[in-house]
């Protein structure tokens, strides 16, 4: 769900999800009315109600949404690498790419969770540890200095930074004259730097943890130089 416009070609439920995302994004989950969000689409207000029960399901459907999405990719991308250093940079594109055409959702996540019902946020809370442990679970496989037991916490923290990083493109990215927002790095030259940044944060946690008896592989070695 990329931030531009609406287009007609949607389905209509996908429309409303679109501009739900891009309207709470902007004022708030408590900032927007049912109304609002149908103007958006071209129906009135009570028309979205045959397609969500309200503003509470259509939080949940953005929210769990993105998460089963983000989790499904992520396997997907895992088993179809060359290896843990091919699975690893596939994950860290397809997050990238989350990151740089679904801003809406990253805002939206950072800011409403609090405001989804309690077994929906316990639902997106599920499927983030599976993210999470998916990337973890590569990130040891790549790195060899990371797979003993004692490196585990320092690659779950590693994981969880470069999360942070990659989240943090709603606030870096360039120029979208559209949405206000200050020139700076265009879509690919971010993307690229944030592949080198979160690669150059991995190396960084494996030389950390580093067991000289242990040594090096060919692999590590070249997803560090990457």
């Amino acid at each position: 769900m990329p931030n531009v416009p609406a287009a007609s070609s949607l389905p209509r439920r996908d429309q409303i999800r679109r501009e739900a995302a891009r309207l709470f994004a902007a004022r708030g989950f408590l900032g927007v009315g049912v109304d609002e969000i149908g103007k958006a689409v071209g129906i009135s207000g009570p028309g979205l109600y045959r397609h969500f029960a309200g503003k509470d399901a259509m939080l949940a459907d953005l929210l769990v949404g993105i998460s089963e999405r983000l989790l499904e990719e992520g396997r997907r991308r895992a088993a179809g690498g060359d290896g843990p250093a091919a699975a690893l940079d596939a994950l860290i594109g397809g997050h990238v790419e989350f990151a740089l055409d679904d801003r809406d959702l990253i805002t939206l996540h950072d800011r409403e969770l609090l405001n989804l019902k309690d077994e929906d946020r316990r639902t997106v809370r599920r499927l983030q540890r599976g993210y999470l442990e998916l990337w973890v679970d590569v990130v040891r496989q790549a790195y060899p200095s990371l797979a003993a037991p004692a490196a585990e916490p320092v690659a779950r923290a590693t994981v969880h930074a470069v999360f942070g990083l990659i989240n943090s493109t709603p606030h870096s990215l360039g120029s979208n004259p559209g949405h206000g927002e200050r020139s700076g790095l265009q879509r690919d030259g971010m993307a690229a730097l944030l592949r080198t940044l979160a690669l150059g944060a991995f190396a960084a946690a494996a030389g950390s943890a580093t067991d000289p008896a242990a040594g090096s592989t060919p692999e590590a070695e070249a997803i560090a130089g990457s």
